[in-house]
């Protein structure tokens, strides 16, 4: 799955309507209807906070809001560009400051999921890849040999630790970690010892 890079705002102008779209990284439904919330006080004046949220690493909650848009003209829509962009844990919400031209039910779908592709464009996006971190424990002779190596072959370095020995701890592609314990063995002469720690996530742009 993908998320929004960062969270942002960006605004389109359709017919003299405005359609500011306000984009946030969330992680429960609390947040996102706080971040709903938020944008509704700020915007006081307006007349709809249509909202979209997808939650869940495999994006398993979808919910939408046409806030008094006619029904499926709006929140829906919004949901559907954040699902076609693979995007999780992530809300949407669109306010829209009425300019006099009604739009029609067409008209509005295309307004709503605009400005929504747009605020998408405007933060960018990040794939969340699955990576297992590797320790490996050298010693202090090897240690700046192998943080070069290490650096330059790519590989993420996310903590080192100096003690009796040097440890590394490496960010390792969770369907890579057999080959990367083969190339540590190279470059170490099979001096390395390693240990697989924790699966996290890490982000990589699109």
């Amino acid at each position: 799955m993908r998320t929004i890079k960062r969270s942002g705002e960006t605004e389109i102008e359709i017919k003299k309507s405005r359609f500011l779209c306000a984009l946030a990284r969330v992680r429960s439904e609390a947040e996102a209807r706080e971040f709903v919330q938020s944008r509704r006080k700020l915007h006081h004046d307006a007349r709809h906070h249509c909202s979209a949220f997808v939650l869940g690493d495999r994006g398993e909650i979808q919910k939408s809001s046409d806030d008094g848009e006619p029904a499926g003209t709006a929140g829906v829509p919004m949901l559907e560009v954040l699902r076609r962009n693979e995007i999780t844990n992530a809300v949407a919400v669109v306010t829209r400051y009425f300019g006099g031209v009604l739009l029609g039910a067409g008209g509005l779908v295309r307004a709503y999921a605009g400005a929504v592709s747009a605020g998408l464009d405007h933060v960018g996006l990040v794939e969340r890849m699955p990576v297992r971190i590797v320790s490996t424990t050298v010693d202090h002779a090897q240690a700046g040999k192998l943080e070069n190596d290490l650096r330059s072959s790519g590989h993420q370095v996310t903590d080192v630790a100096y003690g009796e020995k040097v440890r590394f701890d490496i960010g390792v592609g969770e369907t890579r970690v057999a080959e990367f314990e083969t190339w540590l063995a190279e470059i170490t002469g099979g001096t390395a010892t390693i240990s697989l720690g924790s699966l996290t996530h890490a982000e990589i742009d699109v």
